[in-house]
């Protein structure tokens, strides 16, 4: 009883920072859909550092403003290349759910990928302990990795 209320109070005293992002080509649309996941809280500080501005994702004075924000940090912090092609991605928006803020992307045209190169630095400056986990599916195949900071390349062949 006591080592369960120990673990309970460590995990209290130290908590977890990670990030998902779900990279999807999509054969039909010849596109790469990209789903980035945050928890929020860590993301708005993320955003205030970098803006030097009290940033509110929950209940945004201007939701445009917030959009640019969003947009703005993630390109900066995500980087994707497919076959040595750096991809440049559209801001679809962002939603809320539970604690965590889900922000979507979509590429131009991409006919096949064979190669993906990823860097993703996403909270980094946050967090010395920050995990980023990555999923990429091409052609049906679903690979993915965990970036310990400060390791932020990964590279996948389909």
């Amino acid at each position: 009883m006591l080592h369960i209320l120990l673990i309970s109070w460590l995990h209290l005293l130290h908590p977890f920072y990670v990030s998902v992002t779900e990279v999807e080509h999509n054969p039909k649309t010849k596109t790469v859909q990209m789903s980035v996941r945050v928890f929020f809280d860590d993301f708005e500080k993320a955003l205030n550092k970098r803006y030097k501005t009290n940033v509110n994702i929950l209940k945004p004075k201007d939701r445009k403003e917030i959009e640019l924000m969003i947009s703005g940090y993630i390109k900066e912090h995500l980087v994707l290349k497919a076959d040595d092609r750096l991809l440049t991605f559209k801001y679809i928006g962002y939603e809320i759910k539970e604690d965590a803020a889900w922000c979507y992307f979509e590429s131009g045209q991409v006919e096949s990928i064979r190669r993906l190169d990823i860097q993703d630095q996403l909270l980094f400056e946050q967090h010395e302990s920050q995990i980023n986990m990555i999923h990429a599916i091409v052609g049906g195949k679903r690979k993915s990795t965990k970036l310990d900071n400060p390791q932020s390349k990964a590279v996948f062949l389909f």
